[in-house]
């Protein structure tokens, strides 16, 4: 073939290109739609925390609930960390698969998320007091990519002090382990000093920086006179909680808690959300940030389930007898 005829082959290529370029495309069979992507949604969580399945059960059915199918309509890309310091490497890697939503559970996670990313959506279903967290300067307002529930772990602290003194009357000095690393221990202190004002408390202040501390802080209770424990909320108390409720029956010293498992484990009460029905209803807005939604205009959201459990098992461990008022009040009763 001459260099003129190969030319002239070229040319009529090229013109077939723009001719399939430039013709509309043929409609699928039956006037069907091009199938749309599968969203994403990442959800960090930590394999060590015996209650993650739960929770991220709950956030499924709250999914299914919607009328998503995870796996068909929804997929989720389930991270994890052992320790805080890889917490920022994970959330790098959801940004760079580019998925759809971050789902986190717990304040600190919000914070790291916001942190690599102010692109992507963050949901947070259990987050704490995002107004004193820095995540948010009001609930109804939101600011930047982040929305989710807020469990008001400080303002129910106050309410736990009040419900010791109700089953402990005769204790006037109660220690309170504080966790100085958690997002929300300045509105956890303010709260705690406002409740013990108004309580006629004396609080012990007594800080945990990692599980080993826990032996200690209940050996400075007692040499306190402290004749209870109230315990901040922090993700911490969950890897912890055998270990605190056998130092607690060890230091025959009653420990109030926020959070179920701890309680289940063997603390003697909790008072706080029911953080499985939180992480239900973060599905809601996940699923309205897939349909269009930004994150600064879904108002973040209240806990509206609070839950009142007491241990009668570790009651009888300790040799203490608990009202029956309150006993009857009791969401929940574990013999």
């Amino acid at each position: 073939m001459t260099r003129l005829e190969r030319s002239a082959a070229r040319l009529a290529a090229l013109g077939l290109v723009a001719l399939a370029l430039a013709l509309p495309a043929a409609p699928l069979p039956g006037g069907a739609q091009p199938a749309r992507p599968v969203p994403t949604v990442g959800f960090v969580g930590l394999p060590t925390d015996p209650s993650e399945a739960r929770f991220q059960d709950g956030f499924v059915r709250g999914l299914r609930e919607l009328g998503y199918v995870p796996g068909q309509t929804i997929r989720l890309d389930v991270r994890s960390y052992r320790t805080r310091d890889q917490v920022p490497a994970v959330l790098q890697e959801l940004v760079r698969q580019k998925v759809d939503v971050i789902f986190v559970g717990q304040p600190f996670l919000a914070i790291a998320a916001k942190e690599v990313t102010r692109d992507i959506p963050i949901v947070c279903g259990s987050c704490g007091d995002p107004t004193e967290n820095g995540l948010t300067p009001s609930l109804a307002s939101p600011t930047g990519n982040v929305t989710g529930l807020a469990s008001l772990s400080a303002e129910l602290i106050g309410k736990r002090l009040e419900l010791m003194k109700e089953l402990f009357p005769g204790v006037a000095r109660h220690a309170v382990f504080v966790f100085p690393g958690n997002p929300g221990i300045g509105a956890t202190a303010a709260a705690l000093d406002g409740a013990g004002r108004m309580l006629g408390l004396e609080l012990q202040r007594l800080e945990i920086r990692g599980t080993r501390d826990f032996e200690s802080a209940f050996r400075t209770a007692v040499r306190g006179g402290a004749g209870t424990v109230v315990l901040q909320d922090d993700p911490l108390l969950r890897a912890a909680a055998p270990r605190i409720a056998e130092l607690a029956l060890k230091n025959r010293m009653p420990v109030s808690t926020g959070l179920l498992e701890v309680v289940e484990a063997g603390a003697l009460m909790s008072y706080g959300p029911d953080r499985v029905d939180l992480y239900r209803r973060a599905a809601g807005f996940v699923d309205r940030i897939l349909k269009g939604a930004r994150p600064r205009e879904l108002p973040w959201e209240q806990a509206t389930k609070l839950s009142l459990v007491l241990n009668l098992k570790t009651a009888r461990a300790l040799g203490v007898t608990l009202p029956q008022p309150i006993v009857l009040r009791a969401d929940r009763v574990i013999e």
